[in-house]
């Protein structure tokens, strides 16, 4: 099989899968390095291909319908309040990312959409193997939240503000966040 071929065989697999794959799965599956499906990754990316990559593998952002941005504020202790909000709404948390004066958009792909993922990251945070971004910007923070249609997505917002976990923008954030010239 050639690279072309492998490279794919991966988009199809990651486009017909609702959950992430990883990168030692399609490397047994394909009989590669897990340094090869890394490089091929990489390769479906500067052809335009907008995949994800979190800790549990990729995942291809077409087939999540629509995003919106949503920043927020809340307490650690709120947090699965928050996520299990946006999942039961309907939602996907892709990301958590913060935007520093001094550091600019620091941010931690997620791919949060079910209470499960939600209750395995919890369990990562209360073993000390990490703590939440918004700790560095006083508990504020945003999110990249994927859902079928818009009007689940202004469901999840409209929740979100009944919470009181929707924060206003400032003047001096950016509007667009995945790019660092606006």
């Amino acid at each position: 099989m050639t690279g072309e071929e492998r490279r794919k065989k991966i988009l199809n697999m990651l486009s017909k899968d609702h959950a992430t794959i990883s990168g030692q799965f399609l490397a047994k599956q394909f009989d590669v390095s897990r340094q090869v499906i890394v490089q091929d990754i990489a390769l479906l990316r500067a052809n335009g291909y907008d995949i994800f990559s979190t800790n549990k593998g990729y995942l291809l952002h077409e087939r999540l319908g629509k995003s919106r941005v949503f920043k927020v504020i809340h307490t650690n202790e709120q947090c699965e309040e928050e996520l299990q909000l946006i999942v039961d709404l309907g939602g996907i948390v892709a990301d958590e990312f913060v935007y520093h004066k001094v550091y600019d958009v620091l941010r931690a792909e997620m791919n949060i959409k079910s209470r499960r993922d939600i209750q395995e990251f919890m369990d990562d945070l209360k073993s000390g193997k990490s703590s939440l971004l918004l700790n560095i910007t006083s508990g504020y923070h945003y999110h990249t939240v994927y859902a079928d249609n818009e009007q689940i997505l202004d469901f999840i917002q409209q929740a979100l503000a009944d919470k009181g976990f929707l924060a206003k923008l400032q003047d001096y954030e950016p509007v667009d966040f995945w790019t660092k010239d606006t």
